[in-house]
């Protein structure tokens, strides 16, 4: 028997947007299959909401300027990112994962010891993103955005830039995907330690649901789904042996 109330409930709920960031291996963007270590995290939180609420999601991948933006004017409901201060007064910071460290790395070869050697240098730096208050201040270093880090990783290798910065992570899983030997590049130089957070808009609807995302999605955590996940799309071998 049919339960039309049920199914007008069901065509009744809201729509949450949940967004993850186009940098891969966190949000990798296919025709058939979005898929990425913060994407399927967060999905699997949307699988808790979705059984314990009547809401339904719609999950997809962005780049990070869009975003923020977003998740100012409450068009994103919950997103993984870093912490920007451009957004503190627009969202809530549910859950932190892991913190990840923010590298700057040239060419094999090239070694970079402080921040001041990189004055007078050229970096590829991802539209939108903040990896080092110190390299992001000062004016000797000549800062390139580009749109990702496989693009980052072009200039590198053309010597168009000296260097580029980012977490390890998305650096050498762009390496990976052209093909490329993680000896392409020199030391990393340790240039920040960032946490991501899970966050929400404050214009979102599920903002009176905070306790319950916090618990659902630390339980995740405990059951070391974003371990699992890590150990899914990173398969190039720990490169911390060769930080400053």
């Amino acid at each position: 028997m049919t339960c039309f109330a049920s199914i007008a409930l069901a065509e009744n709920a809201p729509t949450i947007q949940i967004r993850t960031i186009s940098v891969a291996p966190y949000g990798i963007e296919a025709e058939n299959r979005n898929s990425g270590i913060y994407y399927d995290l967060a999905n699997a939180l949307a699988d808790h909401l979705v059984s314990r609420k009547n809401i339904k999601v719609s999950h997809k991948i962005y780049p990070y300027a869009r975003i923020i933006h977003e998740l100012k004017n409450g068009k994103t409901d919950l997103s993984i990112l870093f912490k920007y201060e451009e957004l503190e007064q627009h969202v809530h910071y549910i859950a932190a994962l892991p913190e990840l460290k923010n590298v700057v790395m040239g060419l094999n070869g090239q070694a970079f010891n402080s921040v001041a050697d990189l004055e007078g240098k050229t970096i590829a730096y991802l539209r939108g993103a903040t990896f080092s208050e110190e390299i992001d201040n000062n004016p000797k270093i000549i800062k390139i955005t580009t749109n990702n880090f496989r693009q980052g990783i072009d200039m590198l290798m053309a010597e168009r830039v000296d260097a580029i910065i980012g977490p390890i992570d998305p650096i050498l899983s762009a390496a990976q995907k052209l093909k490329i030997d993680k000896d392409l590049f020199g030391p990393a130089l340790i240039v920040s330690t960032k946490t991501p957070w899970l966050q929400i808009s404050n214009l979102s609807k599920l903002r009176y649901s905070i306790d319950d995302i916090k618990k659902y999605f630390n339980e995740i955590l405990a059951a070391g789904k974003l371990n699992s996940l890590r150990e899914k799309y990173l398969t190039y071998e720990d490169n911390f042996n060769k930080t400053n």
